[in-house]
């Protein structure tokens, strides 16, 4: 039997079995991922992975199926480790919650644009990056005139509320842009469509997935001139070396077989959107 190597995994195998060999099969076992028998890591275990909720096109929870590239993704690595849909749990992973929930071992990896950072080395590991974002602007389908951050000056851009994105153009581009916050970007591209704002700024791929959503498709484009480097990782507990290998085989099986670009494609559809070819599909940082 091929048992998975992380921690959480380790002893969540050794508490099945002391259980198990003290006839205590009424009791609860543990919750993290765990491998049996013949058929693959996966058989009669599961898998918990850390997603966003609230992101159409990346990581969005309609009803109990959830949809978007990031959720696409994971399930091609979960399968390649040898679980089926059907044994993954799904938790919603907030951005400020994500140290934490792999800290603590409420979830066993985290996809949820979640860009790899020196800071979150400290705390957590990193497999990949699957994809390499870009701050970028969404602006109406027909506008010819915003070209980059630059061109915003005097124009309204939406900022949603304890974002950074919309600042760093102020400070960095366009120092006379006007800023209108809302609480998310879904209110950001009503706003856009609605003619109330030029522009709304975050990473590219989350910009296209919010115009692929039907009732935005045609009326809205990503202008796709990136002016950022965000490397999106699959976030793990600190120091699971083998689990990070692991991650990496899969999501490079996931490039070379042409299944990442159809992913891309298919949650971003209708936007005109493609990914920055210098830097996707990405080259996969070592893992430590």
């Amino acid at each position: 039997m091929r048992t998975r190597t992380t921690g959480a995994i380790a002893l969540a195998a050794a508490a099945a079995l002391t259980l198990a060999a003290c006839g205590g099969g009424d009791e609860p076992g543990g919750t993290g991922a765990t491998g049996g028998g013949d058929g693959g890591e996966g058989e009669g275990g599961s898998l918990t992975i850390g997603i966003k909720f609230d992101q159409p096109g990346l990581g969005f929870m309609e009803g109990e199926e959830p949809s978007g590239f990031d959720v696409d993704v994971a399930k091609y690595v979960a399968e390649k480790l040898g679980y089926s849909e059907d044994q993954i749990e799904w938790v919603e992973a907030p951005s400020a919650q994500r140290e934490t929930l792999l800290s603590t071992g409420q979830v066993d990896m985290i996809f949820a644009t979640y860009s790899i950072t020196d800071e979150r080395r400290e705390t957590v590991s990193f497999a990949g990056p699957y994809f390499v974002a870009g701050q970028d602007l969404l602006v109406a389908a027909d506008n010819t005139d915003i070209t980059g951050p630059e061109a915003l000056e005097g124009k309204n851009l939406c900022s949603v509320t304890g974002s950074t994105s919309a600042q760093r153009i102020k400070d960095e581009h366009a120092a006379g842009v006007n800023l209108l916050e809302q609480p998310g970007y879904a209110e950001c591209v009503t706003a856009l469509v609605a003619g109330q704002v030029d522009a709304v700024t975050t990473d590219d791929i989350i910009l296209a997935g919010l115009g692929a959503q039907p009732a935005n498709q045609g009326k809205v484009k990503v202008v796709g001139n990136p002016f950022s480097e965000e490397n999106y990782g699959v976030g793990i507990p600190k120091g699971e070396v083998e689990l990070c290998e692991e991650i990496n085989t899969a999501l490079q099986e996931m490039i070379d077989d042409g299944s990442w670009e159809e992913f891309v494609r298919a949650n971003t559809e209708g936007t005109g959107y493609t990914p920055n070819e210098s830097l996707n599909p990405p080259e996969f940082q070592p893992c430590s």
